[in-house]
């Protein structure tokens, strides 16, 4: 645990509960900042932090938020269920046992939203997303939070079937941020960029990833979505003349070099084709196209498209 005082959006982040949470159990029950510097915000000490994680877990645990409260003010640094044989070990199961989501060395912010999307928080966790991409940028945010915490529910899938619900509800908030973050940066330029998924295909969140980090840059772009057949995604190739088209698979079974090539010769062929995601395999992609290894090499390879047509830095 950090030693320095936190903010309220930091502990909220930690802790993977909305502001809005802290706020009423600070009203509430008393589970406030306990640092107060003359001139600022007060901020929360790393005591207030242990009793709000106690808080947190007892609430998860469906114990009443008073009584839950009146453990935290009273025990600041240990779990009541220590004192509970049968408690704690029920609490220990659920918070670092099977029913978590694993986030590897992600961090605390991550760990925080796996919580968070472990509750089906969608609050806590859209508020998690929105600053990290406020803060980190787009291409930070995909590889340091959102892409951890999207494998470790897809492991836990693997492993027991479950979470089918919070995958669907942690992909609707990043959809949402990933949008909002995109509007934030309107391009005044053409639309360089064609944004498809392979067909039949239905994973889009790199895709949006991607549209939002080159909303970011000021690079223009269309996105199709998923499930984008040939025949219409070489229609939208030959309508608008796109510089660059980048080509999602997220599995095997989606990934037929032939969109590539039927690409390749359309008669407004592109001056780059990517094959974006883990579906392609690199021995059998058409002479011409590219497989970028992640988003920033994606990114990179499109702003470098734009600048290569005389476009200006800022779309």
């Amino acid at each position: 645990m950090a030693d320095e005082a936190l903010s309220a959006g930091a502990v909220a982040r930690r802790l993977g509960v909305a502001v809005t949470t802290l706020r009423t159990w600070h009203q509430r029950y008393g589970l406030g900042p306990g640092e107060h510097v003359p001139g600022h915000h007060r901020r929360y000490t790393p005591a207030d932090l242990a009793r709000l994680e106690i808080m947190r877990r007892l609430t998860a645990e469906g114990v009443a938020p008073a009584e839950a409260a009146r453990w935290a003010r009273q025990a600041p640094a240990v779990l009541p269920a220590e004192q509970d044989g049968p408690k704690r070990r029920a609490t220990t199961a659920r918070d670092g046992g099977g029913t978590t989501i694993p986030v590897g060395r992600a961090g605390p912010v991550a760990r925080g939203m796996a919580r968070a999307a472990m509750r089906l928080d969608s609050v806590a966790i859209g508020e998690t997303v929105a600053h990290a991409l406020a803060t980190d940028g787009v291409v930070r945010t995909w590889d340091g939070l959102l892409r951890p915490v999207l494998a470790g529910i897809g492991e836990r899938h693997a492993a027991t079937g479950g979470l089918v619900e919070v995958e669907h509800l942690v992909s609707r908030c990043v959809s949402e941020a990933f949008a909002t973050a995109a509007r934030a940066h309107p391009t005044a330029g053409p639309a360089r960029i064609l944004l498809s998924c392979a067909d039949e295909e239905q994973h889009t969140l790199p895709l949006e990833a991607l549209a939002a980090a080159l909303a970011e840059a000021g690079v223009g772009y269309r996105m199709l979505g998923a499930r984008v057949p040939v025949a219409a995604l070489l229609e939208a190739v030959n309508r608008t003349g796109p510089a660059a088209v980048v080509l999602w698979s997220h599995t095997r079974a989606t990934a037929d070099p032939d969109q590539l090539t039927a690409v390749l010769a359309a008669p407004r062929r592109p001056l780059l084709v990517l094959a974006a995601g883990p579906g392609w395999r690199s021995d059998s992609l058409p002479a011409g196209v590219v497989r970028p290894v992640d988003l920033a090499e994606a990114l990179s390879l499109a702003v470098a498209v734009r600048d290569s047509l005389g476009q200006s830095t800022t779309g």
